[in-house]
């Protein structure tokens, strides 16, 4: 089988490859795909991609596996990064993770590269199980390390293409398996943040961008001014972090776009900001609409879940209410929906 396999220089991706590699029946070829945003912004950090290639390139002569650097810089900047300035612009809570494996990982990459490839590999913690001619995504053993959340946005297609090599491990045995290899990378540490930032962070992204706008801090109960921002579009709603007020804890709990107010309400009464209902859009089921109206949620990426109940009010448009109230739903957000281990799909909160 020809694999093109997606290598970040990272251990999970590494690890992925000396999997598929053992496999004698395979003709492996390995990418890394370098993106617009490492360049144009390589003044905020310390190289942000040449340490990550250094790897890609140790790790492939390590194993004895081609790598072929792509660019892929026009690609993000138009479906990754102006969606999410975009949405930032708008006041609301973008998830560009998800789109990014939609759009680029095995979208535009599997358009970009041969034909002949029958296969995208990554090393995402994920499973794919095919029940006749359906794909469904299943969730990992690894309740931590799970990414369902962040490729719930894949269609069946995609889905036929994918490989995950390392989706049944835990992450400690991915860790351990890359230093019984001697893997150039193995004691490398797991990257955060955005896929498209690397090693820059994201209030320097948005303020390259977006720059600064001075605005108010206000109390939501009294609406007396607490401080100043920089912008509406560096806070989410639920953010404690970065206000900068005293007499705390404060949360954000309601954004002024117009008036680049950010309203903020005290601990004390932030539970009040909650709420256990809510509407989607842009509704996307992976293997079909479930028959099971009772299904479980997630609203970020980690090993949570909520037991919600979905209700059709339109195309694409669900109600969701939830067995307990949440302070952190914002418009934008993705809400990811789960039955058992299997990952259903997602939609977009209002």
């Amino acid at each position: 089988m020809k694999i093109a396999v997606l290598l970040s220089g990272g251990v999970d991706s590494s690890v992925a490859l000396h999997l598929l590699s053992q496999e004698k029946t395979n003709d492996i070829t390995a990418f890394y795909l370098k993106i617009w945003l490492e360049d144009e912004l390589a003044f905020l950090g310390d190289c942000p991609w040449e340490t990550d290639l250094k790897y890609a390139r140790e790790v492939c002569e390590s194993i004895g596996v081609p790598l072929e650097v792509l660019s892929f810089q026009s690609q993000y900047q138009n479906a990754i990064v102006n969606y999410t300035l975009s949405e930032l612009k708008e006041g609301r809570t973008p998830s560009p993770d998800i789109l990014c494996n939609q759009n680029i990982k095995f979208g535009e990459f599997y358009n970009e590269i041969d034909p002949s490839f029958e296969k995208i590999a990554t090393g995402h913690y994920a499973q794919i199980e095919q029940v006749k001619e359906i794909y469904k995504l299943k969730r990992c053993p690894d309740p931590v390390k799970d990414q369902t959340y962040f490729l719930s946005s894949l269609n069946q297609g995609q889905l036929a293409r994918a490989l995950f090599p390392i989706g049944q491990m835990l992450k400690q045995e991915v860790r351990a398996l890359a230093h019984e290899l001697n893997l150039p990378n193995q004691n490398r540490k797991d990257s955060q943040g955005l896929c498209f930032l690397g090693k820059i962070k994201y209030d320097e992204f948005i303020k390259f961008h977006l720059g600064d706008e001075t605005g108010d801090i206000v109390n939501i109960e009294n609406s007396k001014k607490l401080g100043q921002h920089n912008g509406y579009w560096y806070y989410t709603i639920g953010q404690r972090q970065g206000l900068g007020l005293s007499g705390g804890p404060w949360y954000v709990v309601k954004k002024d776009i117009g008036n680049n107010i950010i309203y903020v309400s005290h601990l004390e009464n932030y539970i009040d900001s909650a709420r256990s209902e809510f509407e989607v859009h842009d509704v996307h089921w992976i293997s079909g609409e479930p028959k099971d109206s009772d299904l479980k949620l997630k609203l970020r990426h980690g090993p949570e879940f909520i037991d919600c109940r979905i209700d059709r009010i339109g195309n694409n448009h669900l109600h969701v209410k939830m067995t307990k109230e949440d302070t952190g739903i914002a418009s934008g957000q993705s809400a990811i929906f789960y039955e058992n281990d299997c990952c259903l799909g997602r939609g977009l909160i209002e």
